[in-house]
């Protein structure tokens, strides 16, 4: 099937994809990897009026930190955190999600950004960002905004941007020294959507005890889930084997998933619990402690 018409603009800076979306309104989408959008066109799922292309928008494709910040640009494709050294020494978690979206064709075209624009419940940015407490920045001709994750995923391919903002970059608080994070995914080939996935991040006091928190899953309801139970309880604990168990039994308790053809939802459920439990260990790993029983 092919794409219904369109008419196609391709912006060359942030201010040029403003004003076409301030004039084509509701009737435009962006474009930035399209490795989401382009497959729904050609279903014709998405229906566009208008595509506003990023592809020229040069000055959108960055990653920096700033302050106490990683910033990453509109166009910043999902392989630059799967390989940049400085990502994979200080924020494991985004690294190891950067690895395992989709396959590597993808990944050097897709964007982080437009993966969480889109909005899928079974993508890998989702949970990354809601376990990491990203902040999104939205830009419009009145100004910028910014938007916790928490409020940015409202529901499955929908999200808070309102009509005539753009996102031009996501931001990820930097880890301390005694902070690291895992994700989790498993799927039935290279390439395909997740049967279930979880993203941890933790941070251990000089005791050993957890001082925060961040546990999120994917394919488990309409957006992906923050299980705030599980994050409550760590708080202050050793990260012993008793603890781990209970955390990843509030990931199957609160995970909501759908049944399809890769598994039932009490499957689905019990993989949340086991990749809770699997990212919590390789965080501890990684930070070098040893999870006691």
């Amino acid at each position: 099937m092919f794409p219904a018409a369109f008419d196609y603009i391709r912006a060359h800076s942030a201010e040029e994809a403003l004003a076409a979306l301030a004039q084509h309104g509701a009737e435009a989408r962006i474009l930035a990897g399209g490795q989401s959008l382009i497959p729904a066109m050609r279903l014709r799922l998405a229906r566009p009026a208008v595509l506003v292309d990023l592809g020229g928008v040069k000055d959108l494709g960055y990653l920096r930190e700033e302050g106490s910040e990683l910033r990453v640009g509109a166009m910043t494709r999902d392989v630059t955190l799967e390989r940049d050294a400085n990502v994979r020494a200080r924020y494991s978690l985004l690294t190891d999600t950067g690895a395992v979206v989709a396959d590597p064709v993808v990944r050097c075209l897709g964007t982080v950004v437009g993966s969480l624009c889109h909005s899928d419940p079974s993508g890998d940015w989702g949970a990354a960002a809601l376990a990491s407490r990203a902040v999104m920045v939205a830009r419009s001709a009145s100004g910028e905004r910014l938007i916790p994750i928490d409020e940015f995923l409202v529901d499955s391919f929908q999200t808070s941007l309102e009509e005539g903002e753009l996102a031009v970059e996501v931001r990820f608080p930097t880890p301390d020294g005694r902070t690291h994070g895992s994700y989790q995914k498993i799927e039935r080939k290279v390439g395909d959507y997740a049967t279930a996935a979880a993203a941890v991040q933790i941070t251990l006091g000089e005791d050993g005890r957890v001082t925060h928190a961040g546990v999120a899953l994917t394919a488990a309801g309409p957006r992906p889930v923050r299980v705030d139970a599980a994050e409550k309880l760590l708080l202050g604990q050793l990260l012993t084997e008793d603890v781990i168990r209970a955390a990843s039994e509030e990931a199957r308790i609160v995970s909501d998933p759908f049944a399809d053809t890769r598994g039932s939802v009490e499957y689905k459920k019990d993989m949340a619990r086991v990749l809770v439990a699997r990212g919590l260990r390789a965080s501890a790993a990684r930070l070098g402690t040893g999870v006691t029983a």
